[in-house]
């Protein structure tokens, strides 16, 4: 089989396919290079020694690029080659592929971790994102922020909570106070409600409530709908201290008696500090209240 003419035939049919039916061209350009790939992969030898092979793909982009345009740099070439790889082992995945567009690829192909790009592809068609936001998401690090939460099997609000979660403030070298910190998460409430996770709503902020003959104050009120229940965020610009479970839990009882509906289910907790003790979370018996840090960005 002369391998490169397989390849250029495949090509040239697509460009084709694409100027006639454009309403399909993104399946299409993806059916197309994962063929490649594939030709790819076979022409070299095997997957065992494609890796090896990226004279042959220098060879054929100086030749693709002479006979039909740009598009076909040995990057690109590249790509197609993961691409088939990625699929070619991942079968649950691969009635996905087709969903995203090759833009979305060209993010998601250099992670080289099946399993973050497995994350990143389910969040982008579950979010309908774009790939600029896509890009965005990747460059935070949102998967390593919530790599040990993803595997539970029991998924739980602090599951979807990233640590450290990231808070958008006007200027990130100025040590801000509490107040400081709160008023700059209300001006960036919808960031900061993305940052958390998916499906938290905004209920309040200072929500005041009244507990014997004493007023408190609840930094932020959130729901979040994925598990239909009320979420008390507490937000410490200190380490994480014991006292502040005590005062979290009278805030949680608090909602559950006087706010949450009979068919939501029980309030959480949500504590953001600056640093985690983690000696002092080990004795919290308490399975409805969480941690996690921040950052400032």
């Amino acid at each position: 089989m002369n391998y490169y003419n397989e390849i250029k035939d495949t090509l040239v049919k697509n460009e084709v396919y694409k100027k006639i039916k454009d309403y399909s061209k993104n399946r299409s350009d993806l059916n197309t290079y994962f063929e490649v790939g594939r030709l790819i992969v076979e022409a070299q030898g095997g997957e065992a020694r494609a890796k090896y092979g990226n004279k042959l793909i220098k060879e054929y982009s100086a030749k693709l690029t002479m006979e039909l345009g740009k598009g076909y740099g040995v990057s690109n070439l590249k790509r197609m080659r993961q691409f088939y790889l990625l699929f070619e082992k991942g079968a649950s995945l691969r009635h996905l592929f087709g969903n995203l567009t090759w833009t979305h690829y060209k993010y998601l192909l250099p992670l080289n971790d099946n399993k973050k790009i497995s994350y990143y592809m389910n969040i982008a068609i579950s979010e309908n994102l774009s790939y600029r936001e896509l890009r965005e998401k990747i460059k935070i690090n949102e998967y390593e922020r919530l790599e040990n939460k993803i595997e539970l099997e029991e998924p739980k609000v602090n599951t979807l909570i990233k640590n450290p979660i990231l808070i958008k403030v006007k200027n990130k070298n100025e040590k801000l106070s509490e107040y400081a910190l709160h008023q700059s998460i209300l001006e960036n409430m919808g960031d900061f409600l993305k940052e958390l996770g998916i499906g938290f709503l905004y209920a309040g902020s200072e929500v005041k409530i009244n507990i014997g003959t004493s007023f408190h104050y609840i930094d932020f009120l959130l729901f979040n709908v994925k598990f239909n229940c009320y979420v008390v965020v507490e937000l410490k610009i200190t380490e994480f201290k014991a006292e502040y479970i005590g005062q979290v839990m009278k805030y949680i009882n608090y909602v559950d008696k006087n706010i949450k509906e009979c068919f939501n289910d029980k309030t959480v907790g949500v504590i953001i500090c600056r640093k985690e003790n983690k000696y002092v979370m080990e004795y919290c018996t308490d399975n409805r209240i969480f941690t996690t840090t921040y950052e400032t960005i």
